[in-house]
């Protein structure tokens, strides 16, 4: 089967996106959970991370409960540097992939995850590319299975992405 060349990588194999979506304490936030859904299969990425001390009041009643809801197997609590490691050898067999997210702060949060000390990063060195959509009529707190929770966000965000 031939691809097109939109979703064809750097030497001509197929293209595997991967929907991002994170959770945050509030603008600027630590991060507190991030997932990864192919745009094929299933076999997602989901980690949420240590809670910070203090909890931003919006963000203790909308994400903090839902944090679990996740299917078994997928609810692993990492340390950020654990948290790193799994995206990179979940994305390893993957030469080309890219990240796709809605909102900026997904972004600037995985990047920032990737980066595991001064100088140190995860070993991604197959590399990958990050491309932020124009989501316009997209809200994942109406179309999520569970609103505020990164595996279910990034999931709806899929389904929106390939639907239209």
């Amino acid at each position: 089967m031939g691809w097109p060349a939109a979703v064809q990588g750097s030497i001509g194999t197929p293209i595997m996106r991967y929907f991002l979506d994170t959770e945050f304490n509030g603008f600027g936030g630590a991060l507190i959970s991030v997932a990864l859904v192919p745009e094929h299969g299933d076999d997602d990425f989901y980690a949420s991370l240590p809670l910070p001390d203090v909890i931003e009041p919006w963000v203790e009643r909308h994400v903090i409960p839902y944090l679990r809801h996740v299917p078994p197997g997928l609810d692993h609590e990492l340390s950020r540097i654990e948290a790193a490691d799994h995206i990179a050898a979940y994305l390893d067999g993957d030469s080309d992939p890219v990240i796709i997210a809605d909102w900026p702060e997904d972004l600037a949060h995985f990047c920032a995850l990737l980066t595991t000390g001064p100088g140190q990063m995860a070993a991604v060195d197959y590399g990958l590319r990050l491309e932020l959509i124009n989501a316009a009529g997209f809200s994942a707190a109406a179309n999520s299975r569970v609103p505020h929770n990164a595996l279910h966000d990034a999931r709806a965000l899929r389904d929106f992405y390939v639907n239209n």
